[in-house]
């Protein structure tokens, strides 16, 4: 096993300053720092804006660095809207607009990545490469507790977190479960967990939670994948980043979206869960920034777009029921580099 190399980074940081605005009116927060080419991030269900802290000071260095809240998370308003995965795609777009930028590379993690996917999806001339990290949507399986949380009594359970004492006794539980379980994959992550629970009292907090992944998941599992379509990415830069022990979304997923995603690298991160960005952050700055050192922005081509869509992708297609291409992906054996 080879010896990392020592951080050399620089300890200089940029603050991010937090700001508002309204579209279509509702208040829309965000986190910006930094100049230069612009990265976007977006963040998991339940989370917010603060969750990319560890990582997008020190971006800014170099980029524009624009960490979102979701509607429905963070400081960004709650109403009752559409909290479907498109509807957020479209929100990324009014906002790059409002903003007066034009393209970006574009991050997103857990839930964020299948809203870059479908950004991507939508929006092909406003994105410049591609980042995963931890992404839902690649196929069915996700982690048990948000399949029930996704039934109708999981909002009754988010409802008990307003009660009294509920959520400070689940918080005490959950640091002494982290004191046992250490660095397991479920210890790892379980701050995060609490962290997310913190914001979910608050009514308009939990129903948009309940909305969000309602629309993206049910008792059965994810119930979207962007399997049938990542041929389209063909002319995007793909950068696949997963810890290696996340059991919310399993690793195979990174495995199974680098063989659907043609010219797409892999990264995974041992010892790591559903946050490998806050497990290793100089790690994963250091594979991003050398992502985007080492491609070109992809060019946006409405001929070329046009050939795949009528091809539909061509000998790579993969078609059928999504089980039939879990298991012809899993397969195709794709390479991946991890840590040593």
């Amino acid at each position: 096993m080879s010896e990392r190399k020592p951080n050399l980074r620089s300890v200089r940081e940029v603050s991010p300053s937090l700001q508002f605005r309204t579209i279509h009116g509702y208040r829309r927060a965000f986190r910006i720092a930094g100049s230069g080419p612009v990265i976007l991030l977006i963040h998991g269900i339940g989370d917010n804006s603060t969750t990319w802290t560890a990582v997008q000071s020190k971006l800014a260095q170099r980029f524009t660095v624009i960490a979102v809240d979701l509607l429905g998370h963070g400081q960004s308003d709650k109403p009752r809207a559409d909290y479907s995965i498109a509807a957020y795609a479209n929100g990324m777009r009014d906002l790059l607009s409002v903003l007066d930028i034009e393209r970006a590379t574009v991050i997103g993690h857990s839930l964020g990545g299948g809203v870059a996917m479908q950004f991507a999806y939508q929006f092909p001339q406003l994105v410049e490469r591609l980042v995963l990290v931890g992404a839902g949507g690649v196929t069915k399986d996700v982690n048990v507790a948000l399949r029930l949380a996704s039934l109708p009594m999981g909002s009754e359970a988010l409802a008990l977190l307003r009660l009294p004492l509920v959520l400070p006794a689940l918080q005490i539980f959950g640091r002494a479960a982290g004191l046992v379980l250490g660095s397991t994959a479920v210890g790892r992550d379980l701050p995060d967990v609490l962290r997310i629970l913190a914001d979910l009292p608050e009514p308009m907090a939990s129903s948009a939670f309940t909305r969000t992944l309602r629309a993206v998941v049910d008792w059965r599992g994810q119930s979207v994948t962007m399997l049938d379509r990542c041929y389209l990415t063909q002319s995007v830069p793909v950068q696949i980043i997963w810890g290696a022990e996340d059991v919310v979304v399993p690793v195979s997923h990174a495995r199974m979206a680098h063989a659907a995603m043609p010219g797409s690298r892999l990264e995974i991160f041992e010892n790591s869960g559903h946050f490998p960005f806050h497990d290793d952050p100089d790690r994963f700055i250091e594979v991003v920034e050398r992502f985007i050192d080492t491609t070109e922005p992809s060019e946006y081509d409405q001929l070329a777009l046009r050939e795949l869509l009528r091809n539909g992708g061509g000998s790579q297609t993969i078609s059928g029921p999504v089980d039939t291409r879990v298991a012809v992906l899993s397969a195709m054996g794709a390479d991946e580099r991890s840590a040593t």
